[in-house]
């Protein structure tokens, strides 16, 4: 029986016992009333004219004598046999029924409202508390041990994160077999603390510990803690550490523990008293006086910068892993590991979209395989191909093809030719990422998009790759000038412009690419916020700094956006054949883009399967055309913004 029916039978027998003695009190009040006598002897005193006045309730007969004595009795339930016997001069006496009781019926009708009243108060309070267990139970851990299931995780599960793994599987190692490592002095480490990205596969790793570890798991949410009294998080931290040690050895996993961790003395006012007083006593029981030996804190966080120095050092948090996107071969791998529940067709090679795919995270993916077996459920296939992983792809990152929007024939043109000055200015920057795609058809918010795609993983950005998405970026706006005119230009270049405006200011002020700045870091000014006023403003570059960051930053989006001009301008008919190759098939991959550039005609084939698009003969080697890769990337850049 769970703790809420204890209360509840608690409070049963307290209100049978009230109602047991209000009866029993009744009872006693009602003998009261005068002196019990035999049924016959009532009948005698009938007969000698002795009984002034009767009342009869029931069974019970209620009279007064002629001297004004009240007396009562019973009349019995044979009254013709009661009679007969009392002309012979025997004499019959009558006894209530124990087994009814109608004082107890009648009192608990009577009571029934009050009882509700009770029952419903008690409801009330309890949920007030948080569902937290008697009457001062919101200090008690919410905590969930987890038990064996049918959806168990192990470490088979869990696959792109090598080396998180083998961090977590030593933990795990070590709470099988503690006397391997204590012969040679190892202790078991008090924390683990899961720092990465989101979608990357930390609370993933949590699960499969619980799965793979044979002892108690419990798991609670960082901002189960926070409450609005003082002091009931750290209530709940000792509760949950006192849990843990009456189930040593164990594991605690804590997820999101940013809500409970962050810095303390930080935000306006000093910061908040009741997340520092829980954060406080994290620190005592984690490392304090008492050791609490045998239980290993887990916990996951996406923002390891805003946490407290004190839970970081050793000690507390022994080990912080690092669980990263994935790189290309751990890309395959958890595509394999979400690729086993659909049905595939034999054209699906994961490598292949593994390589497509830099920068997705372990969610990302499995999202990925999911669409696509949606997109093929819904055309009624029995299997899963590359071409439903391909449109799964494009609209991941892009969005749903919008082909029900209308759009003159003039905003259609303008479209093509804003995406085809980005794809020539691409195509004729060696630095530049090779085209992946370009299209006018409209997804999402965007009216048409060009992506490219790296060659590999990147790791790093050279000055040339950023100074070459800056032309590209600027290709769009110069297009539509060139063919249209300044008057014509449309606000589409919105994200074009932005994306330009925050890389250069991010090489002067960040990453030290200015001559004139030089290797310093220039950071903006800081200010606090209260109810929508600057209360206080730290000021972090003095006015003149401030004014050359401003003109430097100008001075690289005034230079890239001549150097694009200067391209367009030069490849002019390039830049016309692609925008109206554009119009015409409305999507053209990376090669096409190529041969038009090359002077190439195309022919595009309208079939389900990219493959079966003919291709123009190879030619010959031509400078200033990067070769394009079979690799697919799925960033998507210099889109055409809808606002």
């Amino acid at each position: 029986m769970n703790n809420f029916g204890k209360n509840i039978a608690v409070w049963v027998i307290i209100s049978l016992v009230l109602v047991a003695i209000f009866n029993v009190f009744q009872g006693g009040s009602s003998k009261t009333q005068g002196n019990v006598i035999a049924y016959s002897d009532f009948l005698a005193r009938v007969n000698a004219g002795e009984v002034r006045e009767v009342s009869i309730q029931g069974d019970k007969i209620f009279g007064a004598s002629s001297s004004g004595v009240p007396f009562y009795s019973f009349i019995p339930k044979e009254e013709e046999l009661a009679n007969k016997l009392s002309e012979k001069g025997i004499k019959v006496t009558s006894e209530p029924d124990e087994s009814s009781m109608p004082g107890i019926l009648s009192v608990l009708i009577s009571w029934f409202p009050m009882l509700l009243f009770i029952g419903v108060w008690i409801f009330f309070m309890k949920q007030m508390q948080g569902g937290a267990k008697g009457a001062m139970g919101f200090g008690k851990s919410k905590a969930k041990l987890l038990t064996e299931h049918r959806d168990k995780v192990t470490f088979r599960d869990v696959a792109g994160i090598d080396e998180a793994k083998a961090e977590l599987e030593e933990v795990v190692e070590f709470l099988k077999d503690p006397s391997r490592f204590q012969k040679l002095g190892g202790k078991i480490p008090k924390g683990v603390l899961l720092v990465g990205p989101p979608g990357t596969g930390k609370t993933l790793l949590a699960k499969a510990v619980a799965g793979e570890a044979g002892v108690p798991f419990f798991t609670i949410s960082g901002s189960d803690f926070v409450e609005m009294f003082v002091g009931v998080g750290a209530s709940r931290v000792r509760d949950m550490f006192e849990q843990g040690k009456k189930n040593s050895p164990c594991i605690i996993f804590i997820d999101e523990i940013d809500a409970m961790g962050r810095h303390r003395g930080a935000g306006l006012g000093g910061g908040n008293d009741e997340r520092e007083q829980t954060l406080n006593q994290l620190l005592v029981e984690m490392d304090g006086f008492e050791t609490n030996e045998g239980v290993i804190l887990v916990a996951a966080t996406n923002r390891p910068d805003v946490l407290d120095p004190a839970l970081l050092r050793p000690g507390r948090f022994d080990r912080q892993v690092v669980v990263p996107n994935p790189d290309m071969i751990g890309r395959e791998k958890i595509l394999k590991v979400h690729m086993k529940k659909v049905p595939l067709s034999s054209d699906v090679v994961p490598k292949t979209i593994a390589r497509g795919t830099p920068g997705f995270s372990g969610a990302d993916l499995a999202n990925l395989v999911n669409e696509a077996a949606l997109l093929s459920a819904r055309k009624g296939r029995n299997n899963v191909s590359m071409v439903e992983f391909e449109e799964a792809k494009d609209k991941v990152m892009m969005g749903s093809e919008r082909r029900s929007m209308v759009m003159t024939e003039e905003e259609r043109k303008l479209t093509a030719y804003h995406e085809a000055g980005h794809a020539v200015v691409a195509a004729y920057s060696p630095a530049s990422d090779p085209i992946h795609k370009a299209t006018i058809i409209p997804r999402g918010r965007a009216l048409g998009m060009v992506m490219r795609l790296p060659e590999g993983d990147r790791v790093s950005m050279a000055k040339d790759k950023l100074y070459a998405d800056l032309r590209v970026a600027c290709g769009g706006r110069i297009a539509e000038e060139m063919i249209f005119g300044k008057e014509k230009v449309t606000t589409g270049a919105s994200s074009d412009i932005k994306m330009v405006t925050d890389i250069a200011r991010r090489m002067v002020t960040e990453w030290g690419l200015s001559d004139k700045l030089g290797f310093l870091a220039y950071e903006a000014n800081e200010q606090e916020v209260f109810l929508g006023r600057s209360v206080s403003q730290q000021k972090n570059v003095s006015d003149n700094t401030a004014s050359i960051v401003d003109e430097e930053i100008r001075r690289i989006a005034d230079s890239v956006y001549l150097d694009a001009q200067k391209m367009l301008k030069k490849y002019s008919k390039q830049l016309k054949r692609v925008a109206e190759a554009l119009l015409e098939y409305e999507t053209l991959d990376g090669d096409q883009i190529k041969d038009l550039c090359k002077g190439l005609s195309i022919s595009i084939k309208k079939s389900n399967n990219k493959d079966d698009t003919p291709r123009a003969k190879k030619p010959k080697k031509r400078a200033g055309i990067p070769s394009t890769t079979s690799a697919k990337q799925t960033i998507v850049t210099n889109e055409i913004d809808n606002s």
